[in-house]
């Protein structure tokens, strides 16, 4: 999803995925796709916090227990 919204290449996981291209602007819209793949509610902070997709990952699994 980072990907295909970042117009990435690929991304390592682990890599932080603003340094890596993916803009802010996109960020509003991963913020809304990631809210209803997975049926959680995502807290501005933690979303800006979570710079990697390993780090997203944890926060929506959190989200979901």
């Amino acid at each position: 999803m980072i990907k295909r919204l970042g117009k990435l290449e690929s991304l390592d996981p682990s890599v932080d995925f603003y340094e890596a291209g993916f803009s802010s602007i996109n960020a509003l819209q991963l913020l809304t796709e990631l809210e209803d793949r997975f049926k959680v509610t995502l807290a501005d902070d933690d979303f800006i916090a979570a710079r990697t997709a390993v780090a997203l990952r944890d926060l929506i699994d959190a989200q979901r227990r």
